[in-house]
């Protein structure tokens, strides 16, 4: 099926660079959102980031106007009723997405493909409550959307070849490396990291580096482009309080359980760079470690 038309649910954190990669790709693209706050606040992000692709020399400033022409912003889920394939990029909560699902179910045409952008959550458990589980497969692309270079292919169950082959064909044609997934609990990439980022956090609790030093030590000394403690500020210390839950119920095993450090952060506010604050302090020019009392 050739992609013509994509509906993104959510322009937050993941959902406003899906909604901007695909329009750039020449799709054009319908943006859904909760209320006018959010949209306006993710159409913004994109608006900025076009700005300095622009800049920098990398986008011409026509380009950047024709991408954001063709991307729809609304309230209502009517206008994806004739999307060719709808991603859905909302908070990692399952009841939520169930009953997204039930509704964008019910107005999409028969032929169009659903995606979940889950990075945690059952892609078959969210298929299940629409009426098409063969064209429904799981997208998992990686924070900033518009420039991290995977994108997890994952087939449930009951996903039919012809949806897994489109996930690959558009993973192809938005210049991403793919990979194929199973349908397991974090699956590849986020199985392995977790637990690395929750490890980083109990060695700063145990005492064995400072924020910097972890995280210098392991880009300098394994190469990694951010420090696990950076990289866990940069998803979202709430999302990975979300994915330990799902991950400890799924595997019952403790390295996937969230740390000390981590529960105080989130129940603190203290979200990662999203909120100004996490295991560093993005208040000022650059961020400035804040290692725990």
């Amino acid at each position: 099926m050739e992609i013509g038309k994509v509906g993104v649910l959510g322009c937050g954190l993941m959902g406003h660079g899906i909604a901007q990669i695909c329009a750039q790709n020449g799709w054009d693209v319908v943006v859904r959102e909760i209320d006018q706050g959010r949209l306006d606040r993710g159409m913004g992000k994109i608006s900025k980031q076009l700005g300095r692709a622009v800049e920098k020399g990398k986008l011409e400033q026509a380009d950047a106007d024709a991408v954001l022409a063709r991307i729809t912003p609304t309230l209502d889920y009517g206008d994806l009723a004739d999307c060719d394939l709808v991603i859905e990029a909302i908070t990692e909560d399952l009841d939520g997405k169930l009953d997204m699902w039930r509704e964008v179910d019910a107005i999409v045409k028969d032929d169009a493909y659903l995606a979940t952008n889950t990075s945690s959550l059952s892609v078959a458990d969210q298929a299940a409550v629409t009426g098409r589980p063969d064209r429904f497969i799981g997208l998992h692309f990686f924070n900033p959307a518009q420039v991290m270079p995977l994108l997890e292919v994952v087939r449930a169950e009951g996903s039919g070849d012809d949806a897994v082959q489109l996930g690959f064909d558009l993973g192809d044609a938005l210049g991403k490396t793919t990979v194929a997934a199973r349908d397991n609990r974090g699956f590849i990439v986020n199985r392995l990291l977790v637990p690395y980022m929750f490890d980083a956090m109990r060695a700063l609790e145990q005492g064995v580096g400072s924020v910097q030093d972890i995280d210098t030590g392991m880009m300098a000394g394994a190469s990694h482009p951010m420090g696990p403690l950076t990289l866990a500020d940069f998803v979202g210390l709430d999302t990975l309080v979300a994915i330990s839950e799902v991950m400890v119920e799924s595997y019952g095993e403790d390295r996937f359980a969230a740390p000390d450090t981590l529960r105080s952060l989130v129940d603190a506010g203290n979200l990662g760079r999203k909120s100004g604050r996490g295991f560093y302090d993005y208040s000022g020019e650059k961020p400035v470690p804040v290692d725990p009392a």
